[in-house]
């Protein structure tokens, strides 16, 4: 394992190590590959711990509506709005200072046509991670620690398409080569791969009536997300429909993950990744098509 991505992995468990002993340990499932569990009783309604994203990127269509960094919601007046996109604070301008000082050297539009035309989502947080390897904010194999999903050839050959409009740019923008050794055709599948089956949909909760209203006219008229978002932590849940742990997401990115039942010490902690309300077929379909696996859980094997 590389010295970037055992520092993410250490920062990530430090996160809930920060208020006492770790409630949470990473390990092997008999079934599941990687999986969270309590290294503790967890009493219902506990926060186990609160992680910080690798990477975000907002919905295409709320550019000037969500903080560019973080995605949290413009409140109104006051708001740092300045430029091409929409900052929340100094703090988060501050922050994404550098892979947004590489996005603004180079023309997107074909990118932005091509994800655009097709509905894509995910080449945009690609591009992302991109400008922050050039900029020195990350290392290229940040990502290499997730598990990637599983990719027909078909999905392959539309990956192979948006890398050479990713390569393109950069070249036409004029970065030096060493700058984009990393960007190969191989990196970039490797990459979008893990954003596919780790990304979260960012679905903030509301803070006020009005808050409230609009997300229920969002609901209806348009995709209610805010953006997407990759974390290290979190993604190591595995997937459960009747699950006993909730990730939530208040004002911004910054993901809370909290119990919903009394957790025994060594029991894995699971989340649910699609919408518990669907029936079983609708379930399975999501996360056979979505995620790659047939999900076995109790609720799925009772027909439930």
């Amino acid at each position: 394992m590389s010295l970037v991505r055992r520092r993410l992995l250490s920062t990530a468990v430090a996160v809930v190590a920060a208020r006492g002993p770790p409630p949470v340990r990473v390990a092997l499932t008999d079934s599941a590959g990687r999986g969270v569990f309590a290294t503790r009783p967890i009493a219902t309604g506990e926060v186990l711990h609160s992680a910080q994203p690798l990477v975000t990127h907002p919905s295409r269509s709320l550019f000037h509506e969500v903080c560019y960094r973080c995605l949290k919601r413009k409140a109104g007046k006051g708001d740092d709005s300045r430029g091409d996109c929409y900052f929340c604070s100094d703090a988060c301008r501050e922050h994404a200072e550098g892979f947004h000082g590489i996005e603004k050297k180079a023309d997107w539009s074909l990118l932005d046509d091509h994800c655009s035309s097709r509905g894509l989502k995910y080449p945009y947080m690609v591009k992302r991670l991109a400008c922050m390897v050039i900029s020195g904010d990350v290392g290229a194999d940040c990502l290499d620690i997730l598990q990637p999903a599983q990719l027909h050839q078909d999905t392959i050959i539309e990956m192979e398409e948006e890398f050479e409009l990713l390569k393109s740019t950069f070249r036409k923008a004029g970065f030096q080569e060493e700058l984009t050794t990393f960007l190969t055709k191989q990196w970039y599948i490797n990459v979008l791969a893990r954003i596919r089956v780790n990304a979260f949909r960012i679905e903030l909760v509301a803070s006020s009536y009005e808050d409230l209203l609009s997300s229920a006219v969002a609901s209806v008229t348009c995709d209610a997300s805010v953006g997407n978002a990759v974390y290290m932590l979190p993604s190591f849940y595995n997937h459960d429909c009747d699950p006993n742990t909730h990730i939530v997401w208040l004002e911004n990115a910054d993901a809370k993950l909290n119990t919903l039942r009394d957790i025994d010490e060594g029991e894995e902690l699971r989340i649910c990744y699609i919408d518990t309300s669907m029936n079983v077929n609708a379930r399975q379909k999501i996360l056979t098509e979505g995620f790659g696996f047939q999900c076995r859980c109790q609720r799925c094997l009772s027909g439930d």
